[in-house]
């Protein structure tokens, strides 16, 4: 594998600035008015395969955004890596908060600024550029095949139906995935758990029409008033989630496990210091790495209501709203979870107000074994880019596909990411470290070459 640093000290400029037009197309899956563009980032993705060698690359239509496919098949003696990303990214908002526009792409202090950067365009394009890395210098070993989606950000929509229609030829051996991160860049980490995802938005309505404040405040019941005492119900003092049957499944990991989990590197006060908080806050009885990694929660993602705008308006409003997500760990479903908390929150509303609950999108949490030929391979190639051999760790963050890999492929999954906690994905100002960029075209050839060595 000697010629996988002069190939990508040759084509670095090259492969920054393939990049950056990437990063340029708004590809936005939530907002209906990007459409449009999340399609031409489909095209560029389908191009950019092309390019460096694949075969029988098509952009495959789903009721939602497309799904980009692409393969190469060496020898199919050989073992068959499918490597899964997404190229659609989050919304923006706030545009006021971003030091650049989110989606002119800039590099200051050897950092890429764009939404998107790390989560996951800059990730899906490392693994593209490794390929073609790969199929220049003559040392790919393994089949290879490429699964890049439109809409892991609105929670996979229409992926599985894709995948149950298409199994014969996504088959293979095990699936890589970088859209995660590491510890830091001296300290690399592989994770091995994810949590589950139960999203869900509720609408409460009180009176049938915005009223005066003056004339019917105090005698009607304020929706936003109501939804705020009604969320402060979802914990207790402990911040412990009050959902009757919340916890039921939870699995929960021994002491030796809990004592193993906190030997990562982590400094509390660096951490506050990043954010910029006097203190940590959560779940009683749990670290700051526990509760992030193996306890599930409840948080409010978004709520509104009312009147906003610029000056005075007194008004009493018809109804409020309020979005969120819990974070579930291995053994919680999250149908289960959507359902527990629906009839929860109905049942804790005063006779005053009409409650809805709409569910959006959900997933599964997952557990990746680290005794398999591909944790090995990730870990070995790891540990000769970075100098250190990686940490395994748990993620607090949903990729929802994951366990449906399993599930419809019977395919465990690597989640070789190589972004940062203090990225800023879904942020304002989220960032990609160039550093992290060429380290993962410089380790992904690394893994397909141990990969391939221990399954012959």
């Amino acid at each position: 594998m000697n010629s996988i640093q002069p190939y990508i000290e040759q084509h670095k400029e090259r492969f920054m600035a393939e990049l950056m037009d990437l990063l340029r197309i708004p590809s936005v899956s939530a907002d209906s008015k990007y459409k449009g563009e999340v399609a031409r980032a489909a095209e560029y993705v389908k191009k950019a395969l092309e390019a460096a060698g694949a075969d029988n690359v098509e952009v495959c239509p789903t009721p939602g955004h497309p799904v980009v496919y692409g393969e190469k098949i060496m020898n199919p003696q050989w073992p068959t890596v499918l490597v899964y990303g997404h190229y659609d990214v989050q919304p923006p908002d706030p545009l006021e908060l971003w030091d650049s526009p989110p989606f002119e792409p800039v590099i200051r202090d050897e950092k890429i600024y764009a939404r998107g950067a790390c989560d996951d365009k800059g990730q899906v394009f490392m693994h593209i550029k490794a390929f073609e890395l790969m199929m220049k210098t003559n040392s790919l070993p393994c089949n290879v095949k490429f699964m890049i989606e439109g809409e892991e950000e609105i929670g996979s929509a229409h992926l599985g139906l894709w995948i149950r229609e298409n199994k014969a030829r996504l088959g293979g051996d095990v699936i890589l995935i970088s859209d995660t991160s590491i510890i830091a860049n001296d300290t690399p980490s592989i994770d091995v758990g994810l949590r589950g995802l139960s999203y869900v938005e509720v609408e409460v309505t009180g009176p049938n029409r915005d009223l005066h404040s003056g004339v019917y405040g105090g005698a009607v019941a304020n929706p936003i008033a109501i939804l705020c005492e009604m969320i402060a119900k979802m914990k207790d003092e402990n911040n412990h989630i009050t959902i009757p049957g919340f916890y039921k499944d939870v699995l929960e990991l021994s002491a030796s496990e809990r004592e193993e989990l906190n030997k990562a590197p982590f400094d509390l006060n660096e951490f506050k210091q990043d954010l910029q908080v006097d203190d940590v806050y959560g779940e009683k009885g749990f670290t700051t790495l526990e509760r992030t990694g193996i306890r599930p929660t409840f948080e409010v993602n978004g709520i509104w209501g009312g009147y906003t705008g610029e000056g005075a308006k007194t008004v009493l409003p018809s109804k409020a709203f309020a979005k969120f997500s819990m974070r579930l760990v291995p053994n919680q479903k999250s149908d289960d979870i959507t359902r527990l908390f629906a009839d929860y929150f109905k049942s804790i509303a005063p006779k005053s107000v009409k409650v809805e609950v709409r569910p959006h999108h959900g997933g599964e949490p997952v557990v990746t074994p680290t005794d398999s030929l591909a944790f090995k391979a990730a870990s070995k190639a790891m540990e000769e880019t970075f100098g250190k051999k990686p940490i395994p760790t748990r993620g607090g963050g949903s990729i929802p596909i994951v366990a449906l890999f399993e599930k419809e492929l019977g395919l465990k999954s690597v989640l070789m990411g190589f972004g940062l906690d203090s990225d800023l994905i879904h942020s304002p100002n989220e960032h990609y470290g160039v550093f992290n960029f060429l380290k993962g075209i410089e380790t992904i050839p690394l893994f397909f070459h141990y990969y391939a060595e221990m399954s012959r």
